[in-house]
């Protein structure tokens, strides 16, 4: 593949480098919930390096009291072979590994074969803190008012 004037880079090569630099959180879980691949973007967001996330559980990223329904939805999904969430982003809370206050925003797809055999889930992921604490904030005032 022919990606830059002067340049040849395989297909690999480019999805690689592309995981690699982009700003939001790229997670690849198996069909058990194990992280199969976390890019830089992950490590940034929710403070783990690789070393510790790759070959971990999603509960990693789930805070406790959400992980019941997260594991349920998670088995119903691979199981269909559909998200009820697909297309759509989520904000929730995920677990950083400071113990900060994280609001995030999911995107989840399966990851399928070319037969349609589910391999996984991919999540892409980026901060939504900032806009949440915004929202919270917007809401307490125009119920105090």
């Amino acid at each position: 593949m022919s990606a830059w004037p002067g340049q040849t880079l395989a297909a690999s090569g480019l999805h690689q480098m592309i995981l690699e630099q982009m700003q939001d959180a790229v997670v690849v879980a198996d069909t058990e919930g194990t992280i199969r691949l976390w890019n830089r973007g992950a490590e940034v967001l929710f403070g783990f390096s690789a070393a510790e996330a790759l070959g971990s559980g999603l509960d990693l990223l789930v805070p406790p009291r959400f992980r019941a329904a997260h594991n349920e939805g998670f088995r119903q999904a691979i199981a269909a072979g559909h998200l009820r969430t697909e297309g759509r982003v989520m904000t929730t809370r995920s677990n950083h590994k400071n113990e900060c206050r994280l609001y995030v925003d999911f995107s989840f797809s399966l990851l399928k074969d070319p037969r349609g055999q589910v391999l996984g889930v991919v999540a892409v992921a980026r901060d939504a803190t900032a806009r949440h604490l915004e929202e919270v904030a917007h809401r307490l005032q125009a119920t105090a008012a």
